[in-house]
């Protein structure tokens, strides 16, 4: 299973409400929602309850809460991303762009056409 996956049902499973989760984990909502369908498909069984009284763990989600935080501990920890500097790249001018003009010589650019 992703670790990606497992780390977002664990955080939704501490906080027992999907925004908040989302707001911890720096993700949009849907991508949330998505990344927990994706789990309980893989899974086979629903691991939360959604109601108006708010969102609960169901009996298999508890179950799998164990297993997903020890497949987490086991997995090894991901390489740092690298630091990459501040600023872009340099855009280079494309075309042959405009010769200076020079005192008493023609435009070297031709000029716009008149309606």
């Amino acid at each position: 299973m992703n670790i990606t996956l497992l780390t977002r049902f664990v955080a939704v499973a501490e906080e027992l409400h999907f925004p908040r989760a989302a707001k911890a984990l720096n993700i949009p909502l849907a991508s949330l929602y998505s990344s927990i369908a994706k789990l309980e498909d893989e899974v086979g069984s629903p691991l939360f309850v959604r109601d108006a009284s708010g969102t609960r763990l169901t009996n298999a989600g508890t179950l799998f809460l164990a297993t997903a935080r020890a497949e987490i501990a086991a997995a090894p920890t991901p390489a740092p991303k690298p630091v990459v500097p501040a600023g872009g790249k340099a855009k280079a001018s494309k075309g042959r762009g405009r010769a200076p003009i020079v005192k008493g010589q023609p435009k070297p650019y031709k000029k716009r056409q008149g309606r």
